[in-house]
């Protein structure tokens, strides 16, 4: 304590620990009662008090992890946010062929997360999203290519959905001409607001189909899916099914229709009160989609564990 008594009295000596008044009475300063005070602390309490320091300042570090959680649904047969007070629009907008409403939804389900490039993470956010079962963490590399962009990973997402959107006017082209539907004057636009990624082509792909085929196919229920698509009508597999599981489940859907692709991570993961279906195709998405709406969709294969 030699160091710190002669800090003490040089500190004294200039007058910034306190002063004495001219009837004698000491007055000491705010700093000078904080060095008084700390002149009692023990050095463990000094290194306690640097630990918590540490600890806070670590927390508050940008993260080396990803947490994604449930995100927002949309319903493809729906409207949404035109911007700008311009109102509404339809999801999917048909010009050239006749179009028919139906009183049910069709959900594509989408995951929120942060920790990817423009949408930063602490590592409190990330200790927070361990304690919360519905959050998945993982490490930055596995869901986003290291260094790269905001701009890069922004760009990178809405090629994603307009691929995703492209194939799913081909797959459904293809799947109406089949049925005898004349679709040459066809012409078809889809907004989208703040979604990114491939995962939403089957759901585009049938809310299409379902908009221009004059039978109530949905039958009034709530019915949710994820799935890319190609081309010829393949469905493949996407990511974060278990959430988006729990997103369509939140939103009122009482079917999920998932990729036969990402049956090892549905089985075991489906909410109470939802019932997965398990397809490959748009022919069996369709199919399935017309069996729930007609009241058979109990029928319908489950998935299993590959």
């Amino acid at each position: 304590m030699r160091d710190m008594s002669f800090l003490s009295n040089l500190l004294s000596y200039y007058g910034l620990t306190g002063h004495v008044e001219p009837d004698g009475t000491m007055h000491e300063t705010r700093f000078g009662r904080l060095l008084r005070y700390v002149r009692t602390r023990s050095p463990r309490w000094f290194a306690g008090t640097a630990a918590v320091a540490l600890g806070v300042v670590t927390l508050c570090l940008p993260s080396a992890y990803s947490t994604e959680w449930p995100g927002p649904t949309r319903d493809v047969l729906g409207t949404v946010d035109a911007g700008e007070g311009d109102g509404t629009s339809p999801m999917i907008g048909v010009t050239g062929v006749a179009t028919h409403k139906d009183s049910g939804r069709l959900l594509l389900v989408t995951i929120s997360a942060n920790g990817v490039p423009g949408y930063p993470l602490t590592n409190a956010e990330v200790v927070w999203s361990w304690l919360d079962p519905q959050r998945v963490v993982t490490p930055r590399e596995a869901v986003v290519p290291a260094g790269q962009s905001t701009d890069e990973y922004q760009k990178e997402t809405k090629r994603e959905m307009t691929s995703s959107q492209d194939n799913a006017v081909k797959a459904a082209r293809r799947f109406l001409k089949a049925k005898g539907v004349d679709v040459s004057g066809m012409k078809v636009s889809m907004h989208v607001d703040g979604i990114g990624g491939p995962s939403a082509g089957m759901m585009y792909t049938l809310g299409l189909i379902d908009k221009i085929t004059p039978e109530h196919e949905t039958g009034g229920r709530t019915i949710a899916g994820t799935g890319t698509v190609d081309a010829k009508g393949k469905v493949g597999a996407i990511g974060g099914v278990r959430l988006k599981m729990i997103a369509a489940k939140r939103d009122g859907a009482e079917w999920f229709l998932a990729p036969k692709s990402n049956c090892d991570e549905v089985v075991g993961h489906v909410p109470d009160g939802l019932r997965d279906v398990s397809v490959s195709t748009i022919d069996e998405a369709y199919a399935a989609l017309v069996a729930i709406g007609e009241g058979r969709g109990e029928s319908l294969p489950h998935c299993v564990a590959q």
